[in-house]
């Protein structure tokens, strides 16, 4: 299996301002607002988007900018990733997309989603 870059996410208290500056910045476009939680930016020649969450506090020592990872079979990468040396946060499901919070050897936060 192999990752792919699919995302930098900020974490923010405020999302929506972020992401229309973010946009206007790069030349994107915000492609998926999910009730004003997380807010997607499109890049016009990037293979990988932008995305703007909303979060109550930025916890001390939590990355405020992170990496989401794609894969095609997210329980495989995981399971992957966690013989490597990462360590796993937590698991998540909204509807039928998965994905798990993980930090790597040195304690940043990442997340993988995928199928499965």
């Amino acid at each position: 299996m192999t990752l792919t870059l699919g995302m930098i996410t900020f974490d923010t208290t405020d999302p929506e301002p972020l992401a229309r500056w973010w946009a206007a910045q790069v030349d994107g476009t915000i492609v998926e607002e999910n009730d004003g939680w997380f807010y997607v930016v499109e890049l016009p020649a990037a293979p990988y988007r932008m995305a703007f969450q909303k979060i109550d506090d930025p916890t001390p020592g939590k990355n405020r900018v992170h990496l989401d990872m794609t894969t095609g079979d997210l329980d495989v990468e995981v399971a992957r990733l966690l013989e490597a040396g990462a360590s796993e946060v937590a698991q998540h499901t909204m509807g039928d997309f998965r994905w798990a919070t993980l930090t790597d050897p040195d304690g940043n936060s990442f997340c993988v989603s995928g199928s499965h």
